[in-house]
């Protein structure tokens, strides 16, 4: 299994929702903005304001719709 610092192994489109559980080791933002997001081991959001293009490193199990402005957005596990 990899550790929280090894590379990516796979990528994958995430389509903000506010219900659905998306596991990402990180994400990758294609198109800067807000990213609203509930991260690994929390209940609560949070919002990444103006996410820049590129990695956001951090472990997320949502990124919600509501809150979310950058689009094309790909999650790294």
């Amino acid at each position: 299994m990899p550790g929280s610092t090894d590379p990516a192994v796979g990528a994958y489109a995430i389509t903000p929702h506010n219900t659905n559980t998306q596991n990402a080791r990180a994400l990758y933002v294609g198109v800067t903005g807000d990213v609203a997001v509930v991260t690994r081991g929390r209940s609560t959001s949070v919002i990444f304001k103006a996410a820049p293009v590129g990695i956001l490193p951090v472990q997320v199990i949502k990124v919600l719709a509501t809150g979310t402005t950058a689009t094309d957005i790909l999650g790294l596990d």
